[in-house]
């Protein structure tokens, strides 16, 4: 067999050859077929082989792919701005950075609210405070704002010490509280983190919505927003929100903050920006913080070769059409509704199963060791990717996460398939996570798993 000089995520996996995609599924070259049951990394929302996008594709290729931005702006690249900017729902203009991934949208994020105080002659604000049980992304500045530890122990003499806080994680509280009788104490600590540091050395404050893939899902508590938003006003502090994962329409709503009613002052967008039918993300800037940069520079300092590229910029703009005309965002929420009642119904009552939370077609599914401390299985029993590599067996490809208290000790996936899933498919997925679970639960069962009913899970 000829040797593959591919670098793959696991040089020592076998990976299928995938021929073709259509609708939530996906085939190799044997013929075999899977659920897309995570859209890939929580990208393909609107699924694949979608004719309207491929034809935009088409019709954009037969005019240019590729201009350099220093040299031309496009009909696709400022409609699609025009297009963001209508989808945020707010009081506020926002400008559009087109980028290639969402770590260079999270990173680009972080040099707009550096420079935004800059401009303004305060070049002390340049920090940025993040939380730990978060990622922002792989490149050298995202992955200093990112509270993901495994992502960062090879690198950790080179970045930056940004994550200060804790995560609102209520399922494994690293405070040992509980809400609402904690009064938001995560929050607190952000503010006694900016004291710490000095408000005058802090440009922004970063954090996902809904933290995905270093905590599976974690789904902040009701006011947490709201009150880091007028924590952010206070001391003076930009908000950028990384809905890289969460926006476009995952959680149920456009964007993953308008759960809570909550704007950012700058937004990463990526993965469902153009359901993966193209490489490319965005960087939004409010007004008020283009405000400086305007009367100054004139001038960003970012970008990349292909930012702002009219392939790219046409393919989004049609994916984000696509879900207005039919109406995916509303039908995330309804489906997600449905897919999180039958994963509680089915899987979780399983001794192994600690917590499934989510919103919209973003859920997370934690295991522990014991349902009534919570504890976390040992690491070496590698239980997500057990998770992970059986389900693929089975037909269902699901999204490997961090999870636990301290973000390293810990196992979870991340159900998120397509928009367009129905409720016969989910049944078809939840029916082989189960047997999944099952499987595995009986590979690493033992005394410690407690609380096998449905009775006691609901008293958890």
């Amino acid at each position: 067999m000829k040797r593959s000089l591919l670098i793959k995520p696991s040089m020592n996996d076998d990976y299928p050859i995938v021929t073709h995609g259509e609708g939530i599924y996906l085939y190799d070259s044997d013929g075999k077929r899977y659920i897309d049951g995570s859209s890939g990394a929580v990208t393909t929302s609107i699924g694949h082989g979608v004719p309207d996008i491929i034809e935009a594709m088409h019709d954009q290729a037969k005019k240019v792919s590729f201009v350099y931005r220093s040299q031309f702006t496009s009909d696709p690249a400022e409609q699609l701005a025009e297009k963001l900017n209508e989808l945020v729902d707010g009081d506020k203009d926002y400008w559009s950075f087109f980028v290639n991934s969402g770590s260079e949208a999270t990173e680009t994020a972080m040099k707009i609210a550096i420079q935004h105080w800059q401009e303004q002659g305060n070049y002390k604000k340049h920090k940025i405070l993040s939380r730990w049980v978060s990622y922002h992304g792989i490149t050298l500045g995202a992955l200093s704002m990112s509270g993901h530890v495994s992502r960062r122990e090879r690198f950790v003499s080179i970045l930056e010490n940004y994550p200060a806080v804790p995560a609102p994680y209520c399922y494994q509280c690293s405070l040992n509280q509980s809400f609402p009788s904690c009064q938001l104490a995560c929050v607190n600590e952000i503010e006694t983190a900016i004291k710490r540091i000095g408000s005058d050395q802090i440009a922004a404050f970063i954090a996902e919505p809904i933290i995905g893939a270093a905590g599976g899902v974690v789904v902040p508590p009701e006011g947490y927003y709201q009150q880091v938003r007028e924590i952010c006003n206070r001391y003076d502090i930009l908000f950028i929100a990384d809905e890289v994962m969460t926006g476009i329409g995952r959680t149920g709503e456009m964007f993953g903050l308008d759960h809570w009613g909550v704007q950012a002052d700058i937004i990463a967008l990526g993965k469902g920006m153009s359901a993966g039918y193209t490489a490319i993300a965005a960087t939004l800037a409010s007004d008020k913080v283009m405000k400086p940069i305007l009367q100054g520079s004139n001038s960003v300092m970012s970008g990349h070769t292909y930012s702002a590229n009219p392939q790219s910029a046409a393919t989004a703009l049609a994916v984000l059409q696509y879900i207005e005309k039919y109406g995916l965002v509303q039908k995330s929420k309804e489906q997600g509704e449905y897919l999180l009642q039958k994963l509680k119904s089915e899987v979780g009552d399983s001794p192994i199963v600690g917590d499934i939370r989510g919103k919209g077609l973003m859920i997370g599914v934690e295991f522990v060791s014991n349902k009534q401390t919570k504890h976390p299985f040992d690491k070496k029993l590698a239980v997500t990717n057990k998770v992970v590599q059986k389900a693929r067996e089975k037909g269902l490809l699901i999204y490997p996460s961090s999870a636990g208290r301290e973000g390293f000790v810990g196992d979870a996936v991340i159900i998120s398939p397509p928009f367009i899933i129905t409720k016969n498919q989910i049944d078809d997925l939840v029916l082989i996570l189960r047997k999944v679970v099952l499987e595995i639960q009986e590979e690493v069962g033992g005394a410690e798993h407690v609380g096998t009913n449905k009775t006691s899970d609901k008293n958890e």
